[in-house]
């Protein structure tokens, strides 16, 4: 029987709505989330980088995406929050019983989201490797959770040394930063690799949700060690969000909040019965380099 955090990311899917935020909150309180996690993203915070305007390539193999600055900005600005809703958003949390949370982007965010109440903070999978990000976070926060998707294992080290030096036991998130994440790219093997350096380690599932499937990466990793479960939830058609192809409904997350109150040998049942996937195909490897795709 596992002890496990399931946390609901909302993501992008709430497209800037509060009544979105709101309901998939309330739903996910209701179908058994320990946390609900926000992004604190505002469009004037991000850089324009002239290699994303038209992408590169060196032949058929891609060196930076196509990603033009406008294109973004007007993207993220249909996705901002006011910045008085997060502390609504705080005080509902505390309502249904259950703990808020928030991804940091930037330096200068982070005072800001302390000042709004937050104790739980998330920096997502590029920045276990911003070192003076890292260092900012631990200087205010106890309860810290990072990504370690696209992120080599040096960068994975180092960063759990800094924590360490702030006296901070941080929670690390196996990730992979494919959308979506085929089974062959799981790697759930990681979660030993994590355990070198930090006690309490999970995994951020961005496998692909629309099919029978949907869950088993969460369910298989709870398997391989994982006592955190990171999900992004929505509660729109698929193709209504970009997030939709990884997201699953709140009402989803009992059946992995069920999985993980098993005995470890029922486990392995339930997973061969209902998945009939084999586990070797993808616990893949504690270390690994990172794809081209991740890059």
């Amino acid at each position: 029987m596992k002890n496990l955090t399931y946390i609901a990311e909302l993501c992008q899917n709430h497209l800037g709505k509060e009544a979105y935020v709101n309901s998939m909150l309330e739903r996910c309180a209701q179908a058994g989330a320990d946390i609900v996690k926000l992004q604190f993203i505002y469009s004037n915070k991000i850089a324009f980088r002239s290699q994303f305007e038209l992408g590169l390539k060196n032949g058929k193999k891609i060196i930076a995406i196509k990603r033009p600055y406008n294109t973004e900005f007007h993207r993220l600005k249909k996705l901002e929050l006011p910045l008085n809703y997060y502390k609504k958003f705080i005080k509902r949390c505390n309502y249904f019983g259950i703990d808020p949370m928030i991804t940091c982007f930037t330096r200068d965010d982070v005072n800001k989201i302390y000042d709004l109440g937050f104790k739980h903070i998330k920096l997502a999978s590029y920045d276990c490797g911003s070192f003076p990000l890292v260092r900012d976070v631990c200087k205010k926060f106890k309860k810290i959770f990072i990504s370690t998707g696209a992120t080599y294992d040096d960068e994975i080290k180092k960063t759990s040394v800094i924590c360490k030096k702030h006296n901070i036991d941080p929670v690390f998130l196996h990730c992979v930063t494919i959308y979506p994440t085929a089974p062959k790219h799981f790697n759930l093997k990681r979660i030993s690799f994590l355990n070198k350096f930090v006690k309490k380690v999970g995994y951020s599932d961005h496998s692909l949700a629309t099919n029978k499937h949907k869950n088993f990466a969460s369910m298989a990793v709870i398997y391989f060690g994982a006592n955190f479960i990171e999900r992004h939830i929505t509660i729109l058609d698929s193709n209504k969000t970009k997030d939709g192809v990884v997201s699953i409904n709140p009402e989803d997350i009992k059946e992995v909040k069920n999985f993980a109150k098993l005995k470890k040998h029922e486990m392995l049942s339930y997973l061969k019965d209902k998945f009939k996937i084999n586990l070797n195909q993808v616990k893949g490897n504690s270390k690994r380099k990172l794809s081209h795709e991740e890059l």
